[in-house]
């Protein structure tokens, strides 16, 4: 893990996720522990409506949680209703927070590769919508990141399971003083749910 990103998550572990958002995650937990039990490869796809901001946030922690936690088959994905372009504040907060970032592309929605570790493979992060080619068909699971996608898409077609684990949208305080801590706040609340997560299973 690289050393910045690992302070973060010393951090991370010391936040108290509240026990009515433990009742949200616990479906998401059985699920997992089900596959791990199985030993099965674990695919999850983390949906918005615009696949720009807590859905990516959620795939890269998710993608990191499960490397900390040795978790071993755990691919994950991200998905919009739409693609538009992952927001650049997205990337900025998550390298103050210790993952190296490298820009593949500047077109209009640029590709991203997020590293947590100097030897794993990136991460690669861009726009896209859920059933895009680049994201799994079938055996995955959907975790429904906004209320609007979360309403927006009742079937999830090729979900082995549907969850929705919905989080506030940090574009809310875009263009405020306050859009730095916000974005922080999110990715850290993110960050600390998906470390239970992955912190309750029980390798076999």
């Amino acid at each position: 893990m690289l050393e910045n990103l690992s302070k973060t998550i010393e951090i991370i572990s010391e936040i108290t996720v509240p026990n009515k958002r433990k009742e949200v995650l616990q479906p998401l937990i059985d699920y997992l522990q089900k596959k791990v039990n199985g030993k099965q490869e674990i695919r999850l796809n983390f949906i918005c409506t615009h696949n720009s901001r807590r859905s990516h946030l959620s795939q890269i922690w998710a993608q990191t949680m499960a490397f900390h936690f040795v978790i071993p088959n755990v691919y994950c994905y991200s998905g919009g209703t739409e693609a538009t372009a992952m927001f650049p504040k997205v990337a900025e907060t998550l390298v103050k927070q210790g993952f190296q970032i490298q820009t593949l592309s500047q077109e209009q929605n640029p590709v991203y590769a997020v590293k947590f570790d100097e030897n794993q493979h990136p991460i690669i992060c861009f726009s896209k919508a859920f059933f895009d080619d680049f994201n799994p068909k079938s055996q995955f699971g959907a975790i429904m990141t906004c209320n609007h996608a979360d309403q927006g898409c009742p079937m999830v077609f090729g979900a082995d399971a549907r969850f929705p684990i919905t989080y506030d949208d940090p574009k809310a305080f875009d263009g405020t003083d306050l859009m730095d801590t916000k974005y922080a706040e999110r990715s850290l609340q993110i960050a600390s749910e998906l470390f239970y997560v992955f912190s309750q299973l029980k390798k076999s």
